[in-house]
C-alpha cells in the first residue's frame, strides 16, 4: 500500500528539520545491512549525538531540493541509501561509524556534505582521524599552560640575573 501525500510531505519536512540542525551529512549504502546492524550503528552513534536515517532516496531528494547547502548530497543518491546526520562531534561520529564498518563488513560511505561541499569517502574519513573539539581544547589549554609556566620562570630568572650582574659590577668596583 502506497503512502498518502501528507505522509510523504511529513517525512520530507522531517528530513529538512533534522539537516537543518547539523553541519554534516554522510550517505552510506546499506543495501547488505540487516535490522540488527542498523540497530548497532545506531546504538554507536547515540552517544556522538549523530543519527542514521534511513529513508528513500526520492523523499532526500525533495528535501534537499532548494536548500544550496546540502544539494551537493544527490551525487551521493544511487541505490539504497542511508543518512548519517551529524550534529557537533563530527570525529566521533566518523570513528564511530568506521569502527562499525570494520566490525560488519559491510556497507559503504559514498561521501558527504558539509558547509555546501561535497565530500569524498576518503575527505570524511580523513574528517573522522581529526581530533575532537574536546581534545583540541585540551591541547590548546596544555599549550597556554606551558607557555604560562615558561614566561613565570623567565620573569622570575630576570630579577635574579639582574641581581646577579649588579653584584658583579659592585665586585669589579671594589
Amino acid at each position: 500500500m502506497g503512502r498518502s501525500k501528507e505522509n510523504k510531505d511529513q517525512i520530507v519536512a522531517e528530513l529538512k528539520d533534522l539537516l537543518s540542525e547539523s553541519q554534516l551529512a554522510v550517505v552510506i549504502d546499506f543495501e547488505s545491512l540487516t535490522v540488527a546492524q542498523i540497530s548497532d550503528l545506531r546504538n554507536r552513534l547515540r552517544p556522538t549525538g549523530a543519527i542514521c536515517k534511513v529513508t528513500k532516496n526520492t523523499f532526500m531528494q525533495r528535501a534537499i531540493k532548494d536548500d544550496e547547502n546540502w544539494q551537493p548530497m544527490t551525487k551521493f543518491l544511487a541505490g539504497p541509501s542511508a543518512f548519517l546526520v551529524v550534529n557537533d562531534n563530527i570525529s566521533g561520529a566518523i570513528k564511530a561509524y568506521k569502527e562499525f564498518q570494520k566490525a560488519t563488513k559491510k556497507s559503504e560511505l559514498r561521501g558527504g556534505v558539509m558547509e555546501g561541499l561535497a565530500l569524498s569517502k576518503a575527505e570524511v574519513e580523513a574528517i573522522g582521524d581529526l581530533p575532537s573539539k574536546e581534545q583540541l581544547m585540551g591541547q590548546i589549554a596544555g599549550a597556554i599552560n606551558a607557555l604560562a609556566t615558561k614566561i613565570a620562570v623567565g620573569v622570575k630568572e630576570v630579577p635574579a640575573s639582574l641581581a646577579r650582574g649588579i653584584k658583579a659590577v659592585s665586585e669589579q668596583e671594589s
